[in-house]
């Protein structure tokens, strides 16, 4: 053998030996998973990003404005109801950890999905119920679900929810983010 082959065999045995100790040191549970979003008008959006906040999967939530037609919406904007913004919840879930059916499962549960721009005492295109979706594959499902929904018996009146495409979100004010959180409440009051 020639020095260079013992050379590059020690090498070699090193460059072996520190994968292993890496391999063992290094986990990919630290790694980011990737992740999607979701994006859901349900009426006064404070009750509905405290709902799926808590769900495990979620990892971020955030509330504002989409779907209309002002750049950059204030929450007084969306309430003179000639923006056509709704109020809405983004969020970014781990698909590992919970799919997108159960997300609308939850979204369906959650608010009234019979009533046109209302949701309570709440009342405005603000307030409609409606899905922006952000892939076909989640365009593909939110159509399946209404259609599920609608035929299941559940509710006495049509489905007026809408399922469009994701538009431009604009994040609302910092204090409507995480607004029933902050004030130790778990729901509206309606």
């Amino acid at each position: 053998m020639t020095a260079e082959i013992i050379w590059l065999g020690r090498l070699q045995s090193a460059a072996t030996e520190e994968l292993r100790l890496a391999d063992e040191w290094f986990s990919f549970d630290c790694l980011p998973m990737p992740t999607e979003k979701a994006t859901f008008g349900a009426g006064c959006f404070w009750g509905v990003e405290e709902t799926f906040r808590k769900l495990k999967g979620v990892t971020s939530t955030a509330v504002g404005y989409a779907g209309g037609t002002k750049e950059n919406p204030s929450y007084e904007d969306i309430c003179s109801d000639e923006t056509g913004h709704a109020e809405v919840l983004q969020l970014e879930f781990d698909p590992s950890q919970i799919s997108y059916d159960r997300l609308l499962d939850v979204f369906w549960s959650n608010h009234n999905p019979t009533t046109l721009n209302r949701q309570g005492p709440d009342v405005g295109t603000q307030y409609r119920s409606v899905i922006f979706y952000h892939s076909p594959e989640q365009k593909a499902a939110a159509e399946a679900s209404k259609e599920k929904i609608s035929k299941s018996g559940r509710f006495n009146r049509p489905i007026v929810t809408q399922i469009e495409p994701a538009p431009k979100f604009w994040r609302a004010e910092d204090y409507h983010q995480r607004y029933l959180e902050k004030r130790g409440q778990s729901h509206c009051a309606i």
